[in-house]
C-alpha cells in the first residue's frame, strides 16, 4: 500500500490526517474536511453527506430493535436445549463482552461519527488492508444476520396464521420470509426517516408486550399466582455447553453495533452515540436473562428445545392461555420484523462507507435524489439477504454472522488501542473509554475467544469469508490509501 499517488501534488496545512481544510466559511468558521480518497491515478473528494434525522430515540431504537427480536423470540428453545437453565448465563456472558466492545466503539464513534461504524474505525485505526476485510466482512456479516431474523419471522407469520385458524404449513416460512426481505429493501430505499419511524414504533409496542409478559410470568413463576415451579439443574450439561451457547446467542447482541452504523446520520453523535449504544445493550442483556427464568420454569429444557424456533409461543400458553399466545406470536412478528428492518437499514450503510473510500465500485455509494438515500447500497444489501433467508438454516446463519462480528469487535478494541497510543491531531472524541487501557484489551481478548467456542462449518465459512476480502484487497484496493478523518 502506497502512502500516497506518485503524482499527487503536495498537500496543504491540514486539521486531521491528510486532509485538506484551508480559510473560512461566511460564519467565519472552519469549513467541514470532508474524506478523500487517493488512488494511484486520482484523488476524488466526495461532497455528499447523508442527512442527520436519527435522535437518542431511533439510536435506541435500532439497538434495542435488533438485538431484541433473536434473543427473545427465537433463541430460547435453542438455548434451553444446549445449555439448560445456565442458558441465562450464557446471555450474561454475552452482554458483558458486548459491553466491553461498545464502551471502546462510542468512544470511537464520537471521535468519527461516519456512516460505517467498525469498518470506518478500523480503516482509520489499522490500515486499509484492514479496513477492507473489516468491511467487507461487516457487509456479509449483515447479511447473514439479516437473513437469521427473516426466517425468524416467516416462523412467526405461519405460527400466527395457524393460531387463528388459518391452514397454514411449514412450507410458507421461506417464501414469507424472501418477500419480507424485499420489502423491508423498498422500504429503507424509500428514506431513512419512514424506516426510522417504524422502527420507533414497533420497538415501543414491542417493549410493553415484553415487560407485561416477563412480569406476569416471573411474578406465576416464583408462585404469587399459582403453585411454584420446581427448579430444574442450572447446568445440566456441564460448563462447555454455556460458552459455546454463549457463541450462538451472541447473534442477540449485534444491534449496538448497528448504531454505530449509522453514526453519520445521528443528531448530536457526541452524546447520543454512547447513550443508545451501551443503553441498548443494558436493557436488552436484563430482558433476556429474566426471559430464560420465565421459558425455564414453564417448560423444561428438554421440551423448550422439541418446541424449536416459536418456543416462546407456548410459554406464553402456558402463562396467559390463548391470549398469551397470541401476545407473543405478535411479539416476535414486530421483534423480528424490527430486527430485520434495522439490519437491512444497516448493512447498507457498511456498503456505503466501503464504497465511498473506493474499496468497491463507488457506484455503490450514489445517493437517490429523491429519497436521499444509498439506493445502489440497498439493492448489494437486498440481494444478498435474500438469497441466504432462501436457505432456512437458522443456527448456522446466526453463528457466522456472529464470527464475522467478534472479528470486527476485537479489532474495533485494538484499533482504539492504536489511536491512544499515537493520539493523531484530529483524535478528539466526546467520550472516553473509563478504565482504559483494561476495558478494551478485555474487549478483544474476549472477543476473539468466543469464536473458538463456534460450531467447526461455522468457523470455516466465516474465515473463508475473511480470506476472500482479503483477496479483494490485494486485487482491487491494494493501491488505495486512506485519507481524511472528518
Amino acid at each position: 500500500m502506497n502512502a500516497s499517488s506518485p503524482s499527487s501534488p503536495p498537500s496543504p496545512p491540514s486539521t486531521g490526517p491528510d486532509a485538506s481544510v484551508s480559510g473560512t466559511n461566511l460564519d467565519g468558521e472552519a469549513p467541514r474536511v470532508e474524506p478523500t480518497v487517493e488512488t494511484d491515478e486520482a484523488t476524488i473528494t466526495d461532497d455528499a453527506e447523508l442527512e442527520r434525522t436519527i435522535g437518542l430515540s431511533g439510536g435506541l431504537a435500532i439497538g434495542i430493535g435488533t438485538m431484541i427480536g433473536a434473543g427473545i423470540f427465537v433463541f430460547p428453545g435453542l438455548a434451553a436445549g444446549n445449555a439448560g437453565p445456565a442458558a441465562s448465563l450464557s446471555f450474561a456472558i454475552g452482554a458483558v463482552i458486548a459491553l466491553l466492545v461498545a464502551l471502546p466503539t462510542s468512544e470511537l464513534a464520537t471521535a468519527m461519527p461516519k456512516s460505517g461504524g467498525g469498518y470506518y474505525f478500523i480503516s482509520r485505526g489499522l490500515g486499509t488492508l484492514a479496513g477492507t476485510v473489516v468491511g467487507l466482512s461487516l457487509w456479509f456479516g449483515l447479511v447473514f444476520a439479516t437473513a437469521f431474523y427473516l426466517v425468524g419471522f416467516g416462523y412467526y407469520v405461519v405460527d400466527t396464521l395457524v393460531e387463528v385458524g388459518v391452514a397454514a404449513g411449514e412450507w410458507l416460512v421461506i417464501p414469507i420470509a424472501v418477500l419480507a426481505g424485499v420489502a423491508f429493501t423498498i422500504l429503507n430505499v424509500t428514506g431513512t426517516e419512514n424506516a426510522a419511524k417504524l422502527q420507533n414504533g414497533v420497538v415501543a409496542l414491542l417493549l410493553s408486550i415484553i415487560v407485561c409478559f416477563l412480569a406476569v410470568g416471573g411474578l406465576d413463576a416464583a408462585g404469587v399466582f399459582g403453585e411454584p415451579s420446581t427448579p430444574e439443574r442450572f447446568a445440566p450439561h456441564g460448563a462447555m455447553p454455556i460458552l459455546s451457547t454463549a457463541a450462538l446467542v451472541f447473534t442477540s447482541y449485534l444491534g449496538f453495533a448497528q448504531v454505530a452504523t449509522v453514526a453519520g446520520e445521528m443528531k448530536d453523535p457526541g452524546r447520543n452515540l454512547p447513550l443508545a449504544m451501551v443503553g441498548s445493550v443494558l436493557v436488552v442483556g436484563v430482558l433476556y436473562v429474566a426471559t430464560i427464568f420465565v421459558a425455564t420454569s414453564a417448560f423444561g429444557s428438554d421440551q423448550l428445545e422439541t418446541l424449536g424456533e416459536t418456543a416462546m409461543v407456548e410459554v406464553g400458553r402456558h402463562y396467559l392461555g390463548t391470549v398469551g399466545a397470541l401476545a407473543i406470536l405478535v411479539g416476535g412478528l414486530l421483534a423480528t420484523m424490527s430486527s430485520a428492518n434495522a439490519s437491512v437499514l444497516s448493512t447498507s450503510r457498511a456498503i456505503y462507507a466501503v464504497s465511498r473510500d473506493a474499496l468497491l465500485p463507488r457506484d455503490a455509494s450514489r445517493i437517490n435524489l429523491r429519497y436521499g438515500t444509498p439506493h445502489v447500497a440497498l439493492g448489494l444489501a437486498g440481494g444478498p439477504i435474500v438469497v441466504l433467508t432462501a436457505t432456512g438454516r437458522v443456527e448456522l446463519l446466526a453463528e457466522v454472522a456472529s464470527f464475522l462480528h467478534l472479528v470486527m469487535y476485537g479489532l474495533i478494541c485494538v484499533a482504539l488501542l492504536a489511536l491512544r497510543r499515537n493520539e493523531p491531531e484530529w483524535y478528539d472524541p466526546a467520550f472516553r473509554v473509563p478504565g482504559y487501557p483494561i476495558v478494551p484489551i478485555l474487549g478483544a481478548l474476549s472477543s476473539f475467544a468466543l469464536v473458538a467456542f463456534m460450531q467447526p462449518a461455522s468457523r470455516w465459512i466465516g474465515l473463508a469469508i475473511v480470506v476472500l476480502t482479503a483477496g479483494w484487497y490485494a486485487y482491487y484496493a491494494r493501491d488505495v490509501s486512506l485519507r481524511g478523518v472528518l
